[in-house]
């Protein structure tokens, strides 16, 4: 099997990447090879534990635990919205949402590429509608089941960009009913 092409797997039998060279390597050791792999594995570990900790957090209703796994510089990207950056516009959209929405969000998928830099994650939003928001059907305590999606630009073990999706029709359908 060529490099780059596969998996190794490892003396604790995990199954590691093979890493993918920008240089051939035709002479690389074994070990040279393994010790690749397991940063691989390290810096996907790395991203995982990040975005687990930011779900979380989002979950326990925790915004201060969510700042913490983010970049001062953060970009922050929201579906059928504007682009919030920084710190002090993340923080403001957690407050907002913590006032007008209480969700859970429940069967959480997250995938990470081997480099630990980008994730994605899949979750349902258990929702309920507390506080009307401008441009929006009036709250009035409505509950909401909505599968929506995340992803992410992680740095420094902490993610730099969320940009999030979900079907806002079908959102508005729900709160409307």
């Amino acid at each position: 099997m060529p490099c780059g092409s596969g998996h190794l797997l490892s003396q604790t039998n995990r199954i590691l990447p093979i890493p993918v060279w920008t240089t051939p390597h035709r002479h690389a050791t074994m070990r040279q090879i393994l010790h690749e792999a397991r940063m691989t594995q390290s810096a996907r570990t790395s991203a995982l534990d990040t975005v687990t900790a930011y779900y979380a957090a989002f979950n326990a209703e925790n915004p201060t635990g969510m700042l913490a796994c983010v970049t001062n510089d953060i970009e922050h990207r929201v579906n059928e919205g504007g682009i919030r950056l920084g710190r002090d516009k993340f923080s403001e959209f957690c407050a907002h949402m913590g006032v007008s929405y209480r969700e859970q969000l429940k069967d959480i998928e997250i995938f990470v590429n081997d480099a630990g830099t980008r994730a994605a994650a899949e979750f349902i939003v258990h929702g309920e509608y507390l506080k009307t928001d401008p441009g929006l059907p009036e709250a009035k305590g409505q509950k909401y089941i909505l599968p929506a999606g995340s992803f992410f630009d992680l740095k420094d073990g902490k993610i730099s960009r969320i940009t999030t999706f979900y079907n806002l029709n079908d959102w508005i359908a729900q709160v409307s009913a």
